[in-house]
């Protein structure tokens, strides 16, 4: 098996607040940021509301900042960046046995090529830095799987895969409205596993508490 170590993030509000948890005051916050912007002619309507729909469904302070970074009243707001790093053109990974993983802050290459014999690959990308509007995924599962894990803001196109004796899935409980922050482009082959898109699942505990699922918070 062969892979690559996950890359880190230098995204930093100025606060140092980073990939903690923004609450609605802080979403409602940068609401108000953008809607200034627009009134003062900064932001088109369609950028406006592309925005805010960036906004309500941040979960961090990291996806926050990288709404209003371009705008003088991100200082205001404590929530001033650097721009974050630029994505690699190419991510290969591959799987013979055992597995291979994606989460937290790591960066969403241009193009990526992952090929599974027997094990599998997970890419979560619920925290994921996301620098381009579009990621092409190369997929080859000859035995085994390829989970693509989501949020809202992010559509998997998987009509390219041809499927042999395996399955192929895709599943986006929300809302079809929700602007569109990632299209990913799926093509390749499946023989006898699976390449299946979804939304986080909760926790036991988040499950014994009936606790509202995660995708359910964030749209």
């Amino acid at each position: 098996m062969s892979d690559q170590e996950p890359e880190s993030t230098s995204v930093v509000p100025a606060n140092g607040r980073g990939a903690l948890r923004a609450s609605d005051a802080d979403r409602e916050q940068i609401v108000g940021v953008l809607q200034t912007a627009a009134g003062d002619g900064r932001l088109t309507p369609e950028e406006l509301d592309e925005r805010l729909g960036l906004a309500l469904t941040a979960r961090t302070y990291d996806e926050l900042a990288t709404v209003i970074t371009d705008l003088p009243t991100a200082r205001a707001a404590g929530l001033e960046v650097t721009p974050p790093p630029a994505p690699k053109d190419l991510i290969r990974i591959q799987c013979s046995s055992g597995s291979a993983e994606r989460h937290g802050r790591w960066v969403v290459p241009v193009r990526m090529e992952l090929k599974v014999t027997s094990g599998s690959i997970r890419l979560d990308f619920t925290e994921a830095i996301i620098g381009g509007h579009d990621l092409h995924v190369d997929a080859e599962v000859r035995s085994g799987s390829i989970t693509f894990v989501t949020k809202p803001g992010i559509v998997v196109d998987m009509d390219d895969v041809s499927v042999r004796s395996g399955s192929v899935k895709v599943r986006a409980p929300w809302s079809p409205d929700t602007p569109a922050i990632l299209r990913i482009t799926v093509t390749g082959r499946c023989g006898s596993g699976s390449i299946k898109a979804r939304p986080p699942r909760r926790s036991f505990w988040q499950w014994l508490r009936r606790a509202p699922r995660p995708y359910a918070i964030a749209a």
